[in-house]
């Protein structure tokens, strides 16, 4: 029986924290850079089944040896650019069991699509279109089998995983008797009661994964101590039930026997973050030449309307507290705030120039701010200045609930 105290490794031992984040700061440092070595086994397994589906098919005697080479090239460059937007270079969680061939062949299945829509102005296929399930069913075993070996030699690099029991006495034991089956190599470092101070417990038994075995209210964890668990990369596994659905289920995976949601505070993965804002960017580019013009147009009727002075300046709260300055078109007197101060817009505002309602019926005095896309995007949260710390995680930006939800948003 596992006591709850803490448990502590000997140095040197393959589980040790203290010598898993000594070997482990140079490969960070290229991990926050983007590299990942998935990219390399992925690349080179891929090449390797779409040559291999080639010799069979044609010996060594290809059709036009370059063009196939060069197909083949951005057969995988395609293959590999889906999963990396299909989020399969994410750092995974370690703890439970996943299937992911289903997930990898899915993608797989896009990235062939995709690669074909590519070539197909070219009339040459780089995979034999007669063999595209079997290679399709070949990548789809090699990108499978990469992340179970990457997933062995994380463990071997930076230890097993170190699990906390959060439930009662009862519960975590009969857990802790489960886990020893399902997930051989997690260690578990203790046991805590649910109403015990969870952020404490998991820096004094050193844990990199907290699993709540018991019933647990999610208003207890959520935004906290989830997010600073979150933060700290750690890992958070809810049991299943009727509650814990709400949060999705795109997450189950299999603990301990039982079915288990791996809870993160951020709504958005990181690779659909980096796709929202790849499509942003090319709304804007798309865009760009209709919105100048428009710009151009509201600019020329504002400089008629006010005189002067088109557009309104304001320092705005951006991601993590950090300040920016935002531009958009000046709707209001100048000065309208020098002498009450700053206060939420009406419907009928005396501080607005005649003839500029429209402008904030219809939001286009917030076109302005498309050049902020570093520190702003299109569907943000709010960004007055008093915005709580759970808004300042994302960023600002164009609408939001009060552009939705009312037809005066805050000046």
């Amino acid at each position: 029986m596992i006591e709850a105290t803490p448990t502590h490794l000997p140095a040197g031992s393959p589980g040790c924290p203290t010598e898993a984040r000594g070997a482990r700061g140079a490969y960070l440092r290229l991990w926050r850079a983007g590299f990942r070595w998935l990219y390399l086994l992925d690349a080179a397994g891929i090449m390797g089944v779409v040559v291999l589906v080639t010799l069979v098919r044609f010996g060594t005697d290809w059709p036009a040896p370059e063009d196939t080479m060069v197909g083949m090239v951005v057969a995988t460059v395609v293959i590999q650019i889906v999963f990396y937007f299909g989020g399969l270079y994410e750092k995974q969680v370690r703890l439970g069991h996943r299937m992911w061939f289903s997930r990898v062949a899915g993608l797989t299945l896009v990235g062939l699509i995709l690669g074909l829509l590519v070539v197909l102005p070219t009339g040459r296929y780089a995979v034999p279109r007669a063999n595209l399930a079997a290679v399709g069913v070949g990548v789809s075993l090699v990108a499978t089998g990469t992340r179970l070996l990457s997933r062995r030699l994380r463990s071997r690099r930076f230890g097993p995983p170190r699990v906390l029991l959060v439930g009662s006495r009862s519960e975590t034991d009969l857990a802790a008797d489960h886990l020893s089956e399902s997930d051989r190599a997690a260690v578990v470092a203790g046991h805590v009661r649910s109403d015990a101070d969870l952020l404490s417990a998991v820096e004094r038994f050193e844990a990199t994964d907290v699993v709540f075995v018991g019933d647990v209210s999610l208003a207890d964890l959520l935004p906290e101590p989830v997010a600073s668990l979150d933060v700290a990369d750690r890992g958070v596994y809810l049991r299943v039930t009727a509650t814990t659905a709400l949060l999705g289920l795109r997450d189950v995976r299999e603990i301990a026997g039982m079915p288990y949601v791996a809870v993160r505070t951020r709504a958005l993965r990181p690779h659909q973050f980096r796709l929202k804002q790849l499509v942003e960017w090319l709304l804007v580019l798309a865009m760009a030449p209709v919105v100048l013009l428009l710009l151009l147009l509201l600019a020329a009727y504002l400089r008629v309307v006010l005189g002067g002075g088109v557009l309104y300046r304001q320092v705005r709260t951006g991601r993590g507290g950090k300040p920016f300055t935002l531009f958009k078109f000046r709707t209001m007197h100048a000065d309208a705030e020098a002498a009450g101060g700053a206060r939420l817009a009406a419907r009928s505002d005396e501080r607005v120039v005649r003839g500029c309602g429209w402008l904030r019926r219809s939001r286009l005095d917030e076109l302005s701010p498309v050049h902020e896309r570093g520190s702003r995007r299109d569907v943000p949260r709010r960004t007055a200045p008093r915005a709580t710390g759970v808004d300042r995680r994302v960023r600002g930006g164009h609408s939001g609930v009060s552009g939705v939800a009312t037809r005066s948003p805050p000046a």
